[in-house]
């Protein structure tokens, strides 16, 4: 299954409020196919060190994906300053449930529901595919008949993902006693201004808590990296891999030579990108029938 073989849809694009902390609303880019539906939605998560990035960051994805037949809810959530950990778990989780409980207003179904996420966005995906009941990520209350709804969801696509958060903390400052400060510097302010301790990386890191034995959920997983991403480090994905397999999860894992991070958005046309687009929309597909 190809992309070249899913595009037949016409698409529209709107902006829409899904959430509101205090005089601040949150919104959702809808990437929307043309027809009747019923079709599988998957709320995005951005990336960007949990402290930048907005919901237009992935533009190819979120249009290559609808053009396949899938409705994609690309969401801004709280960053630093406005809000610290655990505040953009607690929206995104917000997300999937709003969504699942209007899923029939956006001619999809409840049952149909995944997420996707790039670098941080990818680690709060997973977190929040994981740990759908959490009272920690699932402290905004829905309101009206719908409100019981909770935040599980059928497969998470991740992109690059900052899958345990301690552990990529600790390698920049690894690389920064080597004298590389680099990484070490933007790695160390943004960690430190959303997450505060290490001890909350630890907390909400999924690697550490497959490690502890949390109970959790474990959908189907597609996992995406550059086999040269030094930003998001090996060792971390194959403990993510391996404990989530344990668990009882899937992982369909593809690591490609010579990319390093953001290699989709950044280069879309590569054969590395259009293979990865190629499985994120049979990924999706075949979960979210």
């Amino acid at each position: 299954m190809t992309t070249s073989v899913l595009t037949a849809h016409e698409i529209d694009i709107e902006d829409i409020e899904y959430l509101r902390h205090g005089a601040r609303p949150l919104l959702a880019r809808l990437f929307k196919p043309r027809g009747t539906g019923p079709f599988p939605l998957v709320v995005e998560v951005h990336g960007g060190a949990w402290c930048r990035g907005t919901r237009l960051n992935n533009k190819v994805i979120h249009e290559t994906l609808a053009r396949s037949g899938v409705l994609v809810a690309a969401v801004d959530f709280r960053m630093p300053p406005d809000a610290a950990y655990p505040g953009s778990i607690a929206d995104v989780n917000y997300a999937v449930r709003w969504f699942k409980s209007r899923a029939a207003d956006f001619r999809s179904r409840p049952g149909r529901v995944g997420l996707l996420g790039t670098s941080s966005g990818g680690h709060i995906a997973m977190l929040v595919a994981m740990k759908p009941r959490d009272p920690r990520y699932a402290a905004l209350p829905l309101t009206g008949t719908l409100a019981t709804v909770d935040a599980t969801v059928r497969c998470v696509v991740m992109g690059w993902p900052v899958i345990d958060p301690l552990g990529r903390y600790q390698h920049a400052l690894g690389l920064k006693a080597e004298g590389d400060s680099h990484l070490a510097d933007a790695v160390g302010n943004d960690h430190i201004q959303y997450w505060g301790t290490e001890a909350a990386m630890a907390e909400g890191s999924t690697t550490i808590a497959l490690e502890r034995g949390d109970p959790v959920e474990t959908p189907p997983v597609l996992y995406l990296q550059g086999a040269q991403d030094t930003n998001h480090p090996r060792a971390n994905l194959d403990r993510f891999v391996a404990g989530y397999r344990k668990a009882g999860g899937e992982v369909e894992l593809h690591l490609y030579d010579g990319e390093k991070q953001q290699f989709i958005p950044q280069r879309p046309d590569s054969p590395a990108a259009i293979h990865a687009l190629d499985r994120i929309v049979d990924f999706v597909q075949r979960r979210l029938r």
